[in-house]
This record gives C-alpha cells, structure tokens and sequence, in this order.
C-alpha cells in the first residue's frame, strides 16, 4: 500500500533541504516525508518545516530500508549525490516496488549504467525512473523540445547557448571531483552514451562531437565557446530524441543537437574557453586533491541573497529540414544549481503525482528516461507557472 505521494531522499544535504523547502511552502495536497541516513539531521530539517513531516531513516547501503521505503513511495525524489556512489540500490528498489523516481544527477556514467541494468524491468512495469531533473539536463532537454514541439515541423538541429549567474555547493563539488578518481575517457567522450543502440548513424555521430570551438552567431547576437555542462547535457537530448522516435514521435530524421556558453563578443568567449580549461586540469590530474580541502564541503552552499540573486538564460537556434531557422528561449531567476535546480526537481515529482493522467506516452509507459520523454508537455505547463519561462519563436 503506497501511503507517501513523494518522500525526499537526502533531505539532509544543501540541495535536500531546499526541496523539501519548496514542497512544503507548495502547499499542495498531497502527503509526503523526508528520508536519509542521520536520524538527528532529519529532525533539524523537519522542526524547520512541519512537525507533522513524516521521517524515514534509510541508508543508501541499507537494501532492506530502501525496499521499505520505496514500497510505502510513489515517487521518491532523490539529492543524495554522488549518485554512483550513493543511488543504485536507490534506483534497484524503485524498479523492484514500481516507483517513479526523479534526482539531480549529472553523472551520465552512472545513468548509462542505470539504463543497461533497469530500463527493460522499468518499462515492463511502467515505471518512470527520470534522472537528470535540476539544471542538469532540464533547460537543454525541455527547452528544445518546447521549439521543437512549438514549430511543428520536422527538425534536423538544434543549436543552445547558456548564460547563468550561481554558484556551487559542497556536494557538487564532490561529485565533481570524485569523477576525477575514475576512468571514465570512454564515457566522457561518447556523443551517444545513453542511446539505445541503432538510434543513430555515422553522420549523426560525425556532427555530434563534442566541441571546443569559438562561433560567431548572429542569430542571437553573440558568440558560442565550450560550456562546461555540454558533455552532460548532450547526451540526455539525444537521448530523449531517440526514445520519443520510438514513441514514433520523433524530432526529425537525422536530429543533431548541440550546445555551448552564450557569450556576448568573442574575446569573453575566449577568456570562458581558459578557465574551463583551467578547471579541467585540475579536476581530471592530482591537483585535484591539493585543491579539493580548499573549497566548500558537502552541506555548504551559496547563501540564500546569492540564490536569490541567480539568474539563467537558455537560447535555442532550432533549424528545420527545410533549412529555416528559428530562436526560442528558456530563462528564469534564481541561482541555477540550487533554487532553480530545487524547484525544477520538486516540480517533476509533482507532476508524476498530480499530473499522472496527463503524461506523455500514457498510462503504462516506463523505463529510465528523460524529462522531455517522460514528463513534456505537462512539466512545461507547471513549470510556466511557478517562474520559469518558455518563449519564441523568433525569427533570424
């Protein structure tokens, strides 16, 4: 009998606590507990919210806590990162009990993984597992397939330019510097990761590389240079372009999609494309472990005025098959890895709760997917109504 409509998993970290923040000040209808392993850490959180918030201890090692807790859950919204390291018996006892499942994660190593072990078990029983819920991966999925759906012609590729004002938390940086311990060149530089296989061809491949260069783009009057989330951010828009031409809802024959910084000359895009470089030197050689003590640690993170005080800006050049080229936009404010990110996740848990007839392929329809295969059209409806913005077209 499941008696919980959401439980917050991790509620104890930076990200955590924002969620479930977000959910109670929601005011919604719906019954819903905070879970984790520190019994005296849930308590801090739930005597800042409601007494009245159910606690659930349950350890990320613990599969018999786990089983119990996703039994009594229909979706459980999880924070607790690294998620290589902390969510898959998550996600196993999610499948296992037929609960829907949404995190934060960026870590596409571990979605593959995920994928590979669970995606026929999910689909089977029309599970929704969703990873990639906060400002990984939700404004490059769903804002292309907003234009995407909003032309209403087939689309052979979609171009995004991304500005944002935030910080980073202990936890993010955790998981960001934890990458740096594994061997992950093969994952890393795979365009494809996380398509089915036979999703795509050699010219899609060649056209899907990741890339380092420096363009001009007058369409939005300004200049593209690598960005830091496209490695992420790529591949779960490709894959949400496969799953949906299963679902014989495809974007275009051929779809290629990339992404890169908005920059406003190309001198800032030059000086981006540095300290990008910079941060991955440190990160993926041993300074990293001469770096890592110096920064904030997991349970810290930017002060609420810098979260108020965030800001990000999605630009979208949506080309069409016939050659025609259109620009739409998806921004909000607040810091992006965190008030943005905290909303955008909790709303996605809503949504398989109050918006469970409305959902995208139907009642029945499962696997681990992406929020533009698994939530579309009906996250974009809830999400336009708590701040965030979808608009165009506006023509080149």
């Amino acid at each position: 009998m499941k008696d919980l409509d959401i439980v917050v998993y991790g509620a104890t970290g930076f990200t955590g606590k924002l969620c479930a923040e977000y959910i109670h000040a929601s005011g919604r209808p719906i019954k819903w507990a905070i879970a984790g392993r520190s019994a005296s850490k849930l308590k801090t959180v739930q005597g800042t919210l409601s007494p009245d918030i159910e606690i659930i201890i349950a350890d990320g090692d613990d599969d018999g806590a786990l089983k119990a807790m996703t039994a009594r859950a229909k979706v459980i919204l999880s924070t607790a990162g690294p998620f290589h390291r902390y969510g898959s018996r998550l996600v196993a006892a999610c499948v296992e009990n037929s609960t829907h499942y949404v995190d934060i994660t960026g870590e596409n190593f571990w979605v593959k993984d995920m994928i590979q072990k669970h995606h026929e078990a999910a689909a089977a029983k029309g599970v929704r597992i969703i990873p990639s819920c906060g400002f990984d991966s939700i404004p490059s999925d769903l804002g292309s397939f907003f234009g995407i759906r909003k032309l209403g012609a087939p689309v052979k590729r979609v171009e995004s330019f991304h500005s944002f004002k935030g910080g980073a938390s202990g936890g993010t940086l955790e998981t960001i510097f934890s990458m740096g311990d594994l061997d992950l060149k093969d994952e890393l530089t795979d365009p494809f990761l996380l398509n089915p296989p036979d999703s795509y061809n050699a010219e899609m491949h060649a056209k899907s590389r990741d890339t380092f260069e420096i363009v001009k783009k007058p369409e939005i009057s300004g200049w593209g240079g690598p960005f830091v989330m496209a490695a992420a951010n790529t591949r779960v828009v490709r894959r949400s372009a496969a799953l949906l031409s299963q679902r014989q809802e495809p974007y275009g024959s051929n779809f290629t999609y990339q992404e890169f910084a908005f920059n406003k000359s190309r001198s800032q895009a030059i000086r981006s494309a540095l300290g990008l470089g910079a941060m991955a030197l440190v990160v993926m050689t041993p300074l990293r472990k001469l770096v890592r003590p110096l920064l904030k640690q997991p349970g810290e993170g930017p002060t609420e005025a810098e979260r108020d005080n965030g800001w990000f800006d999605c630009k979208f050049i949506v080309e069409t098959e016939g050659g025609e080229k259109s620009v739409f936009a998806m921004h909000g404010k607040g810091d992006p890895g965190y008030k943005v990110t905290s909303k955008l996740v909790s709303e996605c848990a809503l949504c398989l709760v109050e918006n469970a007839g409305e959902l995208p392929g139907g009642d029945g329809y499962g696997g681990v997917l992406t929020s533009a295969s698994g939530l579309g059209e009906a996250l974009i409806a809830r999400l336009s109504k708590v701040g965030i913005h979808f608009d165009g077209p506006f023509n080149t």
